[in-house]
């Protein structure tokens, strides 16, 4: 992983389910069944190289299996 989530995330939403995501099948072989969902966030997040940013987060969850292949979408602002 490039970044560590510092804190909580914030402003969480469900943007795909089930059926709906594209790489479901390639979650469910890797990870196991399961309900899956994306989900996005907000999060506080330190890149590699020290530097604090706010940025919005997308990941895969699914209950009993936890958050999966979590990534940076955007930044939402400059150093904090």
């Amino acid at each position: 992983m490039y970044f560590e989530i510092l804190g909580d995330i914030t402003d969480i939403e469900v943007i795909a389910a089930q059926r709906s995501i594209r790489e479901l099948a390639a979650l469910r072989e890797q990870y196991g069944q399961g309900r899956w969902r994306k989900l996005k966030g907000i999060a506080t997040v330190r890149l590699t190289n020290g530097r604090l940013r706010l940025a919005e987060v997308h990941w895969y969850e699914a209950e009993g299996i936890g958050r999966r292949k979590i990534k940076i979408k955007r930044f939402l602002a400059e150093d904090l």
